[in-house]
């Protein structure tokens, strides 16, 4: 079968690899109909995030088919049209139980503290083959699929197995109540849902943070404040436009390579690897301000921003992306404001039951952010423009032969 190859920074290609089996009686095997390229994927291929074993099939977007299922899924038929959650859980353990699936104790085979399991990551996080391939396999998959109901489309649930709960994740942990007054910075598509979900919690005001402007066009159509980080101070402009106070709640849906953006390694190819942006949702190309951040100095410009555009007492939701070995933080002024900070990995098979009901009774439609459907064989050129922030290529669809 055709999948995506993860060889080495800057070195990904479309290779003909073995399909994949049942190895435990939990398994599944599921004919992919939809993948996606996500900011993550760019992480690893870049380098800004290392530790991904060459061999390893990228890509933790998915929806399909199910083909084969091992004796001990019992909640599931061959031909059921599933979502895969991207982050994989057990199910049984303290965690699961308690809805915090992306630290299962259980699935990650390199033990309890390596930290959350999914596909197509780093050695740490198992490793897992992704799902930018014509099938995969999927552990637990009694609790790992989702099925869809039949007024759902595969356009529409590809949001779903990711970007869309990572989203909504990060609008539960800024505590968004009616009325309050929320930023969102970076307005890729982890941000445009974080926007879309603000606005399904009723809040009173979004201000969208971003310079890309097709980006920007997609917040304001959903009827966020937008600030363009190049052509302005997007604290100053926040402030001014909230009377001086600053923001209830903020989200960070940016991540690590707007903090490292010039730090990577050389790549093979710099039209995937080695441009300047970033492979989150912000581009790190504002001009340098005063009290702004500065290249050399402490480099956390989302965090920064975020923690001086919160009004005192507010709430930082971070989504983004960090690897796991960064230690900056502006601790000393959050503190002082007294904010409260949340973060973490989305624990997607917690909400994606709840969002697939709401696609389906027509509460939203998350297909409006897909902008791109490319066929899988076309990954590669996907990828470059996808990287490279072309116009009109905010989210990108894979799509297998045949489909």
């Amino acid at each position: 079968m055709k999948a995506v190859v993860f060889h080495g920074i800057g070195d990904i290609r479309l290779d003909d690899v073995p399909e994949p089996s049942l190895q435990d009686e939990t398994d599944a095997i599921v004919r992919l109909t939809s993948s996606a390229i996500c900011g993550t994927d760019l992480h690893f291929i870049r380098g800004t995030m290392e530790g991904v074993k060459p061999g390893t099939i990228l890509g933790h977007e998915g929806v399909g088919v199910i083909e084969r299922l091992g004796a001990g899924v019992r909640n599931f038929n061959i031909g059921d049209r599933v979502i895969i959650p991207s982050t994989i859980a057990c199910g049984f353990c303290s965690y699961c139980r308690a809805g915090y699936y992306a630290q299962c104790d259980t699935v990650n085979p390199n033990g309890k503290d390596a930290g959350t399991a999914f596909y197509g990551g780093p050695r740490q996080t198992g490793p897992f083959d992704g799902l930018q391939a014509e099938k995969a396999r999927v552990p637990y998959a009694n609790v790992n699929l989702v099925r869809i109901p039949d007024e759902v489309s595969d356009e529409q649930a590809i949001m779903l197995s990711d970007i869309f709960p990572t989203g909504y994740f990060g609008a539960d942990l800024a505590d968004i109540k009616p009325g309050h007054t929320v930023a969102v910075f970076g307005c890729g598509p982890v941000g445009q849902f974080a926007i879309a979900s603000a606005k399904l919690l009723r809040a009173g005001r979004i201000f969208a943070v971003d310079a890309v402007p097709d980006r920007l066009e997609m917040a304001r159509a959903q009827g966020a404040e937008t600030v363009d980080f190049n052509a302005e101070d997007p604290v100053e402009t926040i402030k001014r436009l909230t009377g001086g106070i600053g923001v209830d709640c903020a989200i960070d849906a940016v991540g690590v390579d707007a903090v490292h953006a010039h730090a990577g390694p050389a790549a093979a190819d710099p039209a995937i690897a080695g441009h300047e942006r970033d492979a989150g949702e912000l581009a790190p190309h504002a001009q340098p301000r005063k009290g702004q951040w500065q290249p050399g100095d402490a480099p956390a410009q989302a965090l920064d921003w975020s923690v001086r555009a919160l009004a005192k007492a507010g709430t930082l939701s971070i989504i983004g992306v960090y690897p796991p070995t960064d230690r900056i933080f502006p601790i000393g002024m959050a503190m002082n404001k007294n904010l409260t900070v949340r973060m973490g990995n989305c624990n997607h098979r917690k909400y994606i039951p709840a969002l697939v009901d709401l696609v389906r009774a027509g509460a939203i439609d998350p297909a409006a952010i897909l902008t791109r459907r490319e066929p899988l064989v076309s990954a590669i050129d996907a990828y470059r423009a996808f990287d490279t922030r072309q116009p009109g290529w905010i989210k990108v669809e894979l799509a297998p032969a045949g489909h």
